[in-house]
This record gives C-alpha cells, sequence and structure tokens, in this order.
C-alpha cells in the first residue's frame, strides 16, 4: 500500500483521529511533519490512541508553541520553515503523513503546505465535516488537490450523516466516501479499532 496523507478541509475537522484510524487499518506508521499549538500536540494525542509497540510515531520537522499558521507561529520564535530540510521517514511500512490545517496554509513566505506535501509520492484522503459552508470549503479543496495531479483515494466524513451535503460533494467530486467518524463523547484507543474494523472492508478497493 502506498503512503497515505490526510487532508482536512480546514482546521479541527478530525484529521488526527482518521490518521490514527488508518495508522491502525494499514498497520502502518505515523508522522505530522509540522505541528503547532504544542500545549496539546497531535502527536501526543497519537500515542494515547495507538499501539506504540506496533506503530511508530516518527517525530515532526518542526513543533511550533503557538497555535497559528506554521509561517506565524515559526515568525513568533524568529525561526523560518525550511521546506527543504523537511523529508519523509523511511519505513517498511505505509505511512500515515498528517497535514495541518487546511491545505493553502503557508509554511512560510514562499511555500504552501500543498506546495511540499504534493512532491512526495502518496495517495491522499480528504477529511470533511458539516457545517454551513463546507460543501464549498470541501469542493475548493477537493480542486486544489487535483490541480496538482494528487491521487485522492477518497473522503471521510466526520458527523452526522447530512445526505444533500454528502450527495453534492460526492457527486461533483466523483469520489467515494472511504469512511465516516461520528460524534465521540471521549476517544479511547478501542474506539480507534472499533473505526478500523468498520473501514476495513475498504481496504481492498483502495490498494
Amino acid at each position: 500500500m502506498d503512503n497515505i496523507i490526510v487532508a482536512g478541509i480546514g482546521t479541527d475537522v478530525g484529521k488526527t483521529v482518521t490518521s490514527a484510524i488508518l495508522v491502525t487499518l494499514f498497520q502502518g506508521d505515523y508522522w505530522k511533519p509540522v505541528q503547532s499549538g504544542c500545549q496539546n500536540p497531535d502527536t501526543q494525542m497519537i500515542q494515547q490512541w495507538i499501539d506504540p509497540l506496533k506503530h511508530l510515531i516518527h517525530p515532526p520537522a518542526y513543533s511550533l508553541k503557538a497555535p497559528l499558521s506554521p509561517h506565524h507561529a515559526a515568525h513568533l520564535e524568529k525561526i523560518s520553515i525550511d521546506p527543504t530540510t523537511i523529508i519523509p521517514p523511511q519505513t517498511e511500512r505505509t505511512l500515515i503523513i498528517e497535514m495541518i490545517g487546511g491545505v493553502l496554509v503557508p509554511l512560510n513566505n514562499d511555500t504552501l503546505t500543498l506546495d511540499l506535501f504534493c512532491s512526495w509520492d502518496a495517495k491522499w484522503i480528504i477529511v470533511s465535516n458539516h457545517y454551513l459552508g463546507s460543501i464549498n470549503h470541501t469542493l475548493l479543496t477537493i480542486e486544489a488537490i487535483k490541480s496538482r495531479g494528487i491521487s485522492l483515494i477518497g473522503i471521510v466524513f466526520n458527523g452526522e450523516s447530512h445526505s444533500k451535503s454528502e450527495e453534492a460533494i460526492l457527486e461533483f467530486s466523483n469520489l467515494p466516501i472511504f469512511g465516516r467518524l461520528f460524534p465521540e463523547k471521549n476517544i479511547h484507543p478501542s474506539t480507534i479499532k472499533r473505526y478500523a474494523k468498520q473501514w476495513q472492508s475498504g481496504i481492498h478497493s483502495h490498494k
């Protein structure tokens, strides 16, 4: 199985929990190249959700303190993110790579996250959740990714089903649903394993 990049239509749409499920589903490793807002970093959350004896969590290339876009958070720390230093780690297993924020978030004054991530050999999954304007945000995200010639394998919808919104997104994007997340009061390793089992049926169609 190819490496997988987990992209979202924005911030806090479910990329991290989706990444944890995919790590478990594909028996892979996890990497978030750049993270900001290190009071409760995504890498730490992943450590709580997956089995550390079975999966390797690779450290981020940049770990920034402020919960802001990478270029802004880096500016506050008087550093500049150098994309040439961000190189996917080598692993014999599927590497699940989580993006930061939306796909057009700037890493520095010259490079968007999409510019860097699209240079890596991987298939992509989009995470979308439902709110007023999410159809537009989802389709714009998909168009931006497709414009780079990137291979998209499906959408994960986060939240209770909104049939009309989802029908529109799937019709205009011509993408399948890869999986669905429902509201959860708490996320535990058992939660991640339950979703991985539910999404198991879709593996063979995406290899």
